[in-house]
């Protein structure tokens, strides 16, 4: 039977900047333990950035704050980015003056970013991560098997060889 991990989010909608600006945020924080996440985000030389720090404050408060409701026992210290969104809001549209009378349109972007936080269940810890140069060791065999393709490209090389000499023929008739 599968533990279901709860997950707690936080919004923030409206923001005023482009979703690929704050995407380059967000990608830094994704997957990291909350802490690191405030760490990086705090840090981050980034207009957005400010906002993904409160954003994620306002989802680890939520998470203790349901979790106290619930009577959830929750370790705030085992808490990780499980989710961080940008997508797009509505587009503002604006118009610049242009030479000659005429106007220019363009678009201000907005974005709504999701931030989720979640639990780390017991068996995904650092350890199984140390456990991947097991795998890294049937990397050799692939190796092998590459190296085939290596000896059958001589053979087309000398199939093109053979074709030529009839060309020659035919050009001789």
């Amino acid at each position: 039977m599968a533990v279901e991990t709860k997950e707690y989010r936080a919004e923030a909608k409206f923001q005023r900047v482009s979703p690929q600006k704050a995407r380059l945020v967000l990608d830094l924080i994704k997957g990291r333990s909350v802490q690191e996440a405030l760490e990086t985000a705090a840090f981050t030389k980034k207009r957005i950035a400010p906002v993904v720090h409160k954003l994620l404050t306002s989802a680890v408060d939520n998470a203790k704050y349901v979790a106290e409701e619930k009577g959830i026992d929750l370790d705030v210290d085992n808490l990780y980015v499980k989710q961080a969104l940008a997508n797009d809001g509505p587009r503002m549209k604006r118009i610049r003056p242009a030479p000659m009378g005429r106007a220019f349109r363009y678009q201000r972007r907005l974005a709504h970013i999701v931030v989720s936080v979640a639990e780390r269940n017991d068996g995904s810890s650092l350890v199984t991560k140390a456990e991947e140069p097991v795998a890294a060791e049937a990397k050799p065999a692939k190796k092998a098997k590459a190296a085939a393709p290596k000896k059958a490209a001589p053979k087309k090389a000398a199939a093109k060889k053979a074709a030529a000499p009839k060309a020659t023929k035919k050009a001789e008739e």
